[in-house]
């Protein structure tokens, strides 16, 4: 069996690493390429103990909000090609969802998120790093219009918690990760020449 290709796509919130994985994904599957896509945002720890007002304290732009040491673990039994229970979350009521999706190995993994490269526990397990660069105001810009449409958020919610945990924790966690990096991708989700790149970069890994 050939094992599976984890690819982590990292970088801020709002800085384009959804759209770039949606786009390589779907380049990908045009070319008959088996593709898994892993969001780190469904690995945001349960909180089902607490009440809703502790909730929304939490900081979840800091890598202790993250149980990645479940998704290291899915990712090693997805590298022995065993199947996983992938959990998912709720960003309006700030906790897991009961419901859990049995997802099996493909040849590619993408795991898509914003503390990957932080994660000392996650770090081995990807053969090819992707760092978004973009700059903050973009990034805010895109966060706002996302949390607004896609999360129920107010603008003075979204405004409070980028200036108390989102740009505080870019600094001390996300940026200084970009030198783990094996790809910088700058000019946003639809940079063509990075996506030929690693479209080559899975191409010549087939044939190993």
């Amino acid at each position: 069996m050939t094992l599976p290709h984890i690819i982590a796509i990292s970088g801020a919130s709002g800085s384009g690493k959804s759209l770039f994985t949606e786009t390589l994904c779907d380049e990908l599957r045009q070319i008959d390429t088996d593709v898994l896509v892993l969001c780190e945002d469904h690995y945001y720890r349960d909180q089902t103990h607490l009440e809703m007002s502790e909730r929304e304290k939490t900081n979840y732009d800091h890598p202790n909000a993250f149980e990645h040491e479940l998704l290291a673990q899915h990712l090693r039994d997805l590298k022995a090609g065993k199947s996983i229970q992938y959990p998912h979350y709720c960003f309006k009521t700030h906790t897991r969802l009961q419901k859990l999706t049995e997802v099996t190995a493909h040849r590619v993994v993408v795991v898509e998120g914003i503390l990957l490269l932080a994660s000392p526990e996650l770090m081995p397990l990807f053969d090819l790093k992707v760092y978004m660069d973009t700059p903050l105001d973009i990034c805010l810009l895109r966060r706002i219009q996302r949390d607004l449409t896609e999360r129920g958020r107010t603008l003075d919610s979204v405004a409070k918690q980028y200036e108390k945990t989102v740009k505080p924790m870019y600094h001390q966690f996300i940026q200084p990760c970009r030198h783990k990096a094996n790809i910088v991708v700058t000019q946003g989700g639809k940079n063509r020449p990075a996506l030929e790149v690693i479209k080559a970069h899975i191409r010549n890994t087939s044939k190993l």
